[in-house]
């Protein structure tokens, strides 16, 4: 994709990051209502499991195409308890850390992990070597994190 691309797709990016923020607060109010943050996660999963499910049966596609479940490694089950265990995680931190710290955390560990992840090309990513501006651009989130974590 060229840089053009990339930059056209930037600002779904970012709503994604506002997403992200907002969801923690919206879920962490939900957890003060239930008094339980396992709850909070299992109800916000569920609502959106329920809105996945009408949209994917509004698409119309076929649902589990002949030998498609044999074609799935092993390790791509799990991406819903990564999606439960962050959901539940960020309820319970959300309120301990503020919204600043918890969201420069989760993407400075996020851009550490897609470092990895390029650098080896796990996991279905396309291989991207590591360079001295990926480094960089790094180490300024991190240093970001420090920053903003000190009180």
């Amino acid at each position: 994709m060229s840089n053009f691309g990339v930059y056209l797709l930037l600002p779904i990016s970012l709503l994604i990051g506002i997403s992200l923020a907002s969801q923690a607060g919206v879920n962490s109010q939900l957890r003060l209502a239930l008094s339980n943050p396992i709850q909070a996660a299992f109800i916000s999963f569920l609502f959106g499991t329920i809105i996945l499910g009408i949209v994917a049966f509004i698409q119309g596609d076929a649902w589990l195409k002949p030998g498609s479940l044999a074609q799935i490694p092993w390790w791509a089950w799990i991406g819903g308890l990564l999606g439960a265990f962050n959901i539940a995680m960020s309820i319970f931190l959300a309120p301990k850390l503020g919204a600043l710290v918890l969201a420069v955390s989760v993407v400075c560990g996020q851009v550490i992990a897609s470092l990895a992840l390029d650098h080896n090309g796990w996991l279905g990513y396309p291989k991207i070597e590591i360079n001295t501006n990926r480094i960089i651009g790094a180490l300024f989130v991190v240093i970001g994190l420090v920053l903003v974590a000190k009180k």
